[in-house]
């Protein structure tokens, strides 16, 4: 393909990418599915299609994926909920890649049980990214996001992990228990020591990470040497990713200047913008060449194997969240323990029936099942075919479709109907509540400067500084006070409030024009225009979000 061809098929897809988020935005649809219809529609139609290569996406699209995920996560909350997280993460994807693999051994014509718990593997880590995009903009409850979040940081380790056995037992090798469990605690083991190693590696270098262009090189180049460093010894390089970027983001606030984390966060929303979109809009465009492997087999066959499939993944979900949040009590302790703190946790920690029906229905599948199954060699050590490898094929981009754009598509008015929506007024009141320490933390440290050696000049400052902080805190306090009357978990919006907010928007679009016309008259250079453009924008970037611009954490 020629670099011209190359060239116009990525500013096509950047342009899709742009025109499903622009409508994703005004109609609520998820972009993921949006981009996935797209996709499928652009490969019937003549003109060039983009393979998807399994190896390129494991090694350059998955990484930063799933390591800006891991900035974006919460260690303490993860940690808070580790039962329920690893009981998704790591049981339920191997339950489902064996369930998957027995059904095809006792219902399929001519499959292997090998060849099944491959293609169980591959279906069975769901994608959380449509999943949390919508989520996050219905007011998803924080417990909920980061069960989410935690699960699908840590499944595609293990799914991976259990293909690679898979795959060795189609070629041959059988299946081995004790070596398959021990394979896999070797590469979940090692991984998290690599990680955890990446993480301490960054670390002294706090003093480049204080350049917002050495931070950002540094962090793009993160997930992409835990990686290769983990497949270098063997182990899980997408569990090296998870851990080091979890990490690394706990530490963040302490490892990296403000000026540093504000820059690296719009790079890793650039990042992870671009490369997810694209991932969808690849995974639609397989359908054709997946279709034509088809014709070797029955029709019965096919249908089979899709219900087997489907159904294992639609079915077992559900029943395993009712199932684990039954278990006798004693097993629940820790967890009750834990979650009491966390805003919205309810008795005994455990998942309502409203929270089990929004996790089941949030277990769509994405690219990392697609590039996991098409990572199956064509023929075997032997030089035969690999057993029913375009009948797996089929069935795994069929879970995709239905996951990501049956439930992508109703996940939103699933929340919706079941009423789960987070406490916005007691976040904000606990945000409010943290800003208001920190005020009183700045206030008290000019009481301790006052008593230490200082001049006019010292107290002219500290005056200067108190009287913006105890404003601040007045503020802050007001807020307190409207938002514990707060009624439904609603944030009170005062009139003053909101007037307040427009009035400073109107006065900071004022001040911009000043300037611009200052430049645009030959008095002000365009390099000091745009220096003091940034004071402008970092002072705007303090006003809360507009609606339609979610904010997101700082990385």
């Amino acid at each position: 393909m020629h670099a011209e061809t190359v060239l116009v098929l990525v500013l096509g897809a950047v342009a899709l990418i742009v025109a499903a988020h622009w409508v994703a935005a005004r109609t609520g649809l998820p972009e993921a599915a949006l981009l996935t219809l797209v996709g499928i529609g652009y490969a019937v139609l003549p003109g060039p299609d983009v393979a998807l290569d399994p190896e390129l996406v494991l090694t350059l699209v998955l990484p930063p994926l799933l390591y800006s995920a891991a900035l974006d996560s919460s260690l303490t909350a993860i940690r808070r909920n580790l039962r329920t997280v690893v009981s998704l993460s790591v049981l339920l994807v191997l339950v489902t890649a064996l369930l998957v693999g027995v059904g095809f051994s006792l219902f399929v014509a001519g499959a292997t049980l090998a060849a099944g718990i491959a293609l169980g593997a591959a279906v069975a880590p769901p994608d959380p990214v449509a999943a949390l995009a919508v989520g996050r903009k219905v007011g998803l409850p924080p417990r909920l996001v980061t069960l989410i979040q935690g699960e699908g940081l840590l499944n595609d380790a293990t799914a991976l992990t259990i293909l690679g056995v898979a795959i060795a037992a189609a070629q041959g090798d059988g299946f081995s228990a004790p070596g398959a469990v021990g394979q896999f605690l070797v590469a979940a083991v090692g991984g998290v020591a690599v990680g955890l190693a990446v993480a301490v590696g960054v670390r002294p270098l706090r003093r480049l990470r204080s350049d917002p262009l050495s931070s950002n090189s540094i962090s793009l180049a993160t997930p992409f040497v835990a990686y290769l460093l983990g497949e270098a010894v063997h182990v899980s390089g997408v569990l090296a990713v998870v851990i080091a970027g979890l990490v690394i983001g706990h530490h963040n606030p302490s490892w990296a200047s403000g000026a540093s984390r504000l820059q690296t966060n719009a790079v890793w929303r650039l990042v992870d913008f671009l490369l997810e979109g694209i991932v969808f809009l690849l995974i639609g465009q397989q359908l054709p060449d997946i279709l034509d492997g088809l014709g070797a087999y029955e029709t019965s066959t096919i249908w089979t194997a899709s219900l087997v499939t489907v159904g294992v993944v639609l079915l077992l979900r559900p029943l395993w969240l009712w199932l684990t949040e039954h278990l006798p009590q004693s097993l629940h302790l820790r967890l009750s323990q834990d979650a009491a703190d966390e805003p919205g946790a309810h008795e005994h920690g455990r998942l309502t029936g409203k929270e089990i029906v929004a996790l089941s229905w949030a277990g769509t599948r994405g690219v990392i099942s697609l590039a996991a199954i098409f990572s199956l060699p064509r023929f075997t050590e032997s030089g035969a075919p690999f057993p029913d490898r375009d009948l797996l094929l089929f069935c795994a981009l069929l879970a995709v479709l239905v996951t990501l754009v049956g439930q992508g598509l109703t996940f939103a008015p699933v929340v919706r109907a079941l009423g789960l929506r987070a406490d916005q007024a007691d976040e904000a009141r606990l945000r409010n509540e943290a800003r208001a320490a920190s005020a009183e933390a700045g206030l008290a440290r000019l009481r301790e400067l006052e008593t230490e050696r200082h001049d006019h000049v010292d107290d002219a400052a500290i005056a200067a500084i108190r009287g913006q902080l105890t404003t601040r805190l007045a503020r802050y306090q007001q807020r307190l006070d409207a938002l514990e009357g707060a009624e439904g978990g609603q944030i009170p919006l005062s009139p003053e409030y909101e007037a307040t907010l427009r009035v400073r928007r109107s006065v900071l679009d004022a001040q911009r024009a000043e300037l611009l016309d200052w430049r645009d008259t030959g008095r002000l250079p365009d390099e000091s225009l745009r220096a003091l453009e940034r004071e402008l924008d970092h002072e705007e970037r303090l006003l809360p979000a507009r609606p339609e611009r979610p904010e997101r954490p700082e990385r």
